[in-house]
């Protein structure tokens, strides 16, 4: 089955790329500015058509893509060049293929959770007896933050009470309203007959409605992309280095991996698309980084070229830009090269 989990991985890979330049080429497409190129991988292609002004072509290495546009990174002296369009338009097409990803990662999510009949709810269901904090908590309470986090999934609570000590900033949400505990004292204790410490009360089931669903799917979205910026935060800090850091060689490892150590078959494509969701969702946060050569490096530079613009009452270059953006794709694909280096390096030590 390895064999065929990678090849779900693979095809994963080009699903996700395909939607994020299908995002941009829609946007483009509707917002009137010409697409000379739609490509899925990089590097030569190996089938390629023209249909109308745009040539569609499927490339050797999937692990990329790109929508070229006309006046792209150059001036032009076509109206429909993507130069030549208002800050507005640019921003939306710039935007669409991280929103493309990002709603990916919710649809698939939203499919997994659909045959649910129940999700575990941070909502305190019961207390054990002689709970010390029963009174300040009561049953039906919904905890929605500790000391700023907010809580999207039940096990979100202990994460952060565990984490930040015996003193907490606590919001529940009790009979609709906000109440806040502030400066709470709540640490694991021992029950009698008991051999394991914790809090003193236990989560409640709510059963799976179409809004509970809408509710989890998107809260599981939101948890990702918080994993997201816990992963960066880390890497900024040293907690992490880069050797850590997985390319797509490594993610279609880890996704392979997943599949093999599921106890079923059905569990193995349920944590398979699951890790997927994460994954596309990732790339949606990623590649809005303000970071040249990324969608969100080309977004930053939009917004101070237009206060440039407003401020000068001139018309910059886009010459200049595309140095910038070159520069970054030349950094950004040396860091993919040693990534992808460090992960077959990995996979020969196992």
């Amino acid at each position: 089955m390895t064999v065929v989990y990678i090849l779900i991985a693979i095809l994963l890979f080009g699903v996700l790329i395909t939607v994020h330049e299908a995002g941009h080429f829609t946007a483009a497409k509707l917002c009137g500015v010409k697409v000379n190129e739609f490509a899925v991988g990089m590097g030569p292609a190996i089938w390629k058509k023209k249909r109308g002004e745009t040539q569609y072509s499927l490339r050797c290495i999937p692990i990329g893509g790109f929508c070229a546009m006309a006046g792209e990174d150059e001036q032009s002296d076509d109206p429909r060049a993507f130069t030549n369009q208002p800050a507005w338009k640019r921003l939306i097409i710039l935007v669409a293929g991280s929103a493309m990803n990002f709603l990916l990662g919710m649809l698939i999510i939203a499919i997994l959770y659909a045959p649910a009949k129940a999700f575990i709810s941070p909502v305190i269901a019961q207390f054990t007896e002689g709970c010390p904090y029963e009174g300040p908590l009561q049953v039906g309470d919904r905890f929605r933050s500790v000391d700023g986090h907010r809580i999207y999934q039940y096990y979100d609570f202990s994460d952060y009470m565990d984490k930040n000590g015996t003193v907490h900033d606590i919001v529940v949400i009790r009979d609709g309203h906000r109440v806040r505990l502030n400066d709470f004292r709540m640490e694991k204790i021992l029950y009698v007959g008991e051999t394991q410490k914790r809090y003193g009360f236990s989560f409640g089931y709510e059963e799976a409605t179409f809004g509970v669903k809408l509710r989890n799917v998107w809260n599981t979205s939101m948890e990702f992309v918080r994993w997201v910026w816990a992963g960066l935060s880390e890497l900024v800090s040293g907690h992490v280095s880069m050797n850590d850091i997985s390319g797509p060689v490594g993610i279609v490892d880890l996704i392979a991996e997943t599949g093999e150590q599921a106890e079923s078959t059905s569990d193995a494509f349920f944590d398979i698309f699951y890790l997927g969701a994460f994954i596309a969702i990732n790339l949606a946060v990623m590649n809005m980084l303000p970071i040249p050569a990324l969608d969100g490096g080309r977004v930053f530079l939009l917004i101070v070229t237009f206060i440039i613009e407003k401020i000068t009452r001139k018309k910059l270059d886009p010459k200049y830009e595309g140095y910038i953006h070159a520069a970054g794709m030349v950094l950004l694909l040396a860091f993919m090269a040693f990534v992808m280096f460090n992960d077959v390096l990995k996979l020969f030590r196992k």
